[in-house]
């Protein structure tokens, strides 16, 4: 028997890695957030996104403290007793209500990180491009009373851009159109600047209010906004189905206040859908209108990105292919694509700080 046969139970293989996990543990990592109307995205660096919860708070009245964030709050929106306040802090991409707003990052964060890390985390934070001054303030206040040490922005677009990969650092017109829960931005980026970019407050949400007021409208019914959001989900769509198609909805009929239940058709979702559309076609004509010829060709040869959860309404990319003449790609996995392009510049800080906002 050699020596090299001997076996020592009582020593194993050290670990080199525990102490690396262990220190990045108690050091914290910095954070990307996609604060969205709808949803909240969490990226963290080294480990991906860690955290998607639809952007709802409920808390006690008199009490002020926090009773459901997220999915569980959604769960009982417009469900609660009046000592309880279900609301949506976030509205057109920006803050609406601060105190909630504040609440529901505070209690986010305190989901992702641990309470005794030696540092406090930075964090960066994509809002749309059309935000004011005073819009940009109430978000990084609200981010800096979660406990982040250092709040940084980037432009929604630019997010997106890289969230899917885009060659923006190259001399090439990347045009990209990101339909989110309460914004669609559409921008034009080239050599890591942006060359065009407009904001308009017409994107998802809109088009669950157009199926709201239509219910309100032809048949007399009122619907929540989530049983909006899922009529739009199942037989929503921007052209015809092959096959016609129809789901129950229950609300509450506005003559005599009694619950009832209709039968809807794709037809007359989709004419609900045609005013919120069609305000997303004329803001990517304009934005067309306004590049450089050079930049024009690009696009042309190109084609346009789809980002955003408002991107995967059924037959969208093929009504605008129809409207505009350009080829429309949806991104892959468009609901994550901001704060996929957000967690990328955490993850590469220092070469891509410039491309944050001031």
């Amino acid at each position: 028997m050699s020596i090299a046969d001997i076996s020592l139970p009582f020593l194993s293989p050290i670990d080199l890695s525990a102490p690396r996990r262990w220190f990045s543990r108690i050091w914290s990592s910095d954070l990307a957030m996609d604060l969205g109307t709808a949803n909240t995205l969490i990226y963290m660096k080294g480990r991906g996104i860690i955290l998607n919860e639809p952007s709802v708070v409920a808390v006690d009245e008199e009490t002020h403290k926090p009773i459901a964030i997220g999915h569980a709050a959604k769960k009982i929106f417009g469900k609660t007793s009046r000592s309880i306040k279900c609301v949506r802090p976030m509205k057109d991409g920006v803050i609406a209500d601060f105190e909630m707003t504040a609440i529901m990052i505070q209690t986010f964060l305190k989901q992702v990180t641990t309470p005794w890390t030696l540092q406090k985390p930075r964090i960066v934070i994509g809002v749309p491009s059309g935000i004011t001054q005073v819009e940009k303030r109430a978000v990084i206040d609200a981010a800096t009373l979660a406990g982040v040490r250092q709040v940084m922005l980037v432009e929604e677009p630019m997010a997106a851009a890289l969230g899917a990969e885009l060659p923006i650092d190259k001399a090439v017109g990347n045009m990209i159109v990101d339909i989110g829960g309460g914004t669609t931005e559409v921008a034009v980026i080239s050599m890591n600047g942006t060359a065009y970019s407009h904001s308009i407050r017409v994107a998802g949400d809109e088009m669950d209010e157009a199926i709201e007021r239509m219910l309100r409208r032809e048949h007399g019914m009122q619907i929540g906004i989530f049983e909006a959001e899922r009529i739009k989900l199942l037989i929503g769509s921007a052209l015809p189905f092959g096959m016609p198609r129809t789901i129950n909805t229950t609300g509450r009929e506005l003559t005599t206040g009694i619950p009832r239940q209709l039968e809807l058709n794709d037809e007359e979702v989709r004419q609900a859908l045609n005013e919120p559309i069609t305000a997303i076609i004329a803001s990517v004509t304009a934005a067309m209108e306004q590049t450089s010829p050079e930049m024009a060709h690009d696009i042309m040869t190109r084609g346009i990105h789809l980002a955003g959860g408002g991107a995967l309404l059924k037959g969208l990319d093929e009504r605008l292919y129809r409207e505009t003449g350009v080829h429309f790609h949806r991104t892959p996995d468009p609901l994550s694509c901001v704060v996929r392009g957000v967690g990328k510049i955490v993850e590469n800080l220092r070469e891509l700080k410039q491309l944050c906002i001031a």
